[in-house]
């Protein structure tokens, strides 16, 4: 939660972090983006799913890994526990994986959550939420609130206290873990002390034309994720009666005291940049501890190219907030 380092000084520039590796040819992502984009979400979102859930590997030689069921509020939550090899980082990962809220699951993202736990020296937990068009808003952030319920109430079975949760999450996941802290505070079940957002989707209006963040105009064609899919992902996911629903945009949330120190990393060449950036300084301006550093030559989902330059700063850049938290937290006791 907020202290009293920095916290009502003025919101620290955001970092432009650059990498060695240059990035690859940008007229590629053009025509990759240009081929996808071609068929609406709602009519090949299944045929996607499928294609994704093929990324699993077949082998993981630098973990432990244990799949669970999460149970709380009559709710039965799929989830796969990763532990490194060797586990330094104090901490327990609860983490929820982005696909728009309508694709990707804990076996897609299987190669990414073990190489967070092996980079990291954290044990990880993988949650499976419910999927959009079958599930729309809130299902799938109530599988996730119910799973941060059982964890935090548990968090003794694996070795650690309520204070070493951190929750994370990218894209759709980022949105789901900014919400997950939200309704533990109102609910006033549980509280988050520190949660890492990477590229999260926090505002409700993904449209070119009325959007007020610069990126979806600058970034919203021909970088794979286009301003189009988002749209389309926005209403697969919710009704029309829950767009304005700050559990579903967290960045309508008038109230943003009492939050967890917080961790967003953005992409530069990625439609929600300014939504993430602006959530960093929303949380700031109301009291919290947040640091926003932007990646800013990569693209949406570079957290899934686990060999990437990218993929080896943010992890350096998670460490560092891991561990300062760590630190403060012993210097309490």
């Amino acid at each position: 939660m907020a202290d009293e380092r920095e916290k009502d000084g003025p919101m620290p520039e955001i970092e432009m972090v650059t990498v060695e590796e240059p990035p690859k040819p940008r007229e590629l992502y053009h025509i990759a983006s240009r081929v996808l984009d071609i068929p609406r979400m709602e009519r090949v979102y299944k045929l996607q799913r499928a294609v994704v859930n093929l990324k699993a590997p077949l082998a993981a030689p630098l973990y432990h890994m244990t799949d669970m069921e999460l149970t709380r509020f009559g709710r039965k939550v799929r989830a796969r526990l990763y532990t490194p090899g060797k586990e330094d980082g104090g901490c327990l990962i609860l983490f929820f994986h982005g696909g728009g809220w309508v694709t990707e699951s804990v076996d897609s993202y299987h190669g990414v959550c073990a190489k967070l736990a092996d980079e990291l020296g954290a044990k990880v937990i993988s949650v499976e939420y419910g999927l959009a068009p079958e599930h729309r808003f809130p299902v799938g952030l109530e599988d996730c609130f119910a799973a941060a319920a059982e964890i935090f109430a548990e968090s003794g079975s694996f070795g650690y206290g309520p204070e070493d949760i951190v929750l994370m999450g990218d894209s759709a996941g980022g949105n789901l873990a900014a919400a997950v802290s939200l309704m533990g505070r109102d609910r006033e079940l549980f509280s988050v002390r520190r949660q890492v957002l990477l590229y999260p989707a926090t505002y409700n209006d993904h449209s070119p034309e009325t959007s007020p963040f610069p990126s979806i105009r600058e970034n919203g064609e021909g970088y794979i994720l286009t301003a189009k899919r988002l749209c389309e992902y926005w209403e697969l996911y919710l009704s029309p009666d829950d767009w304005y629903d700050p559990y579903a945009a967290p960045l309508l949330e008038k109230n943003l005291s009492r939050q967890p120190d917080t961790l967003v990393i953005t992409a530069g060449l990625d439609p929600l940049r300014d939504e993430g950036e602006a959530y960093g300084r929303r949380l700031r301006e109301a009291g919290n501890w947040a640091e926003v550093c932007r990646m800013e030559e990569a693209l949406h989902g570079f957290i899934s190219r686990v060999q990437s330059p990218e993929f080896a700063r943010a992890c350096e850049l998670m460490r560092g907030f891991l561990r300062r938290g760590k630190e403060d937290s012993d210097g309490k006791e």
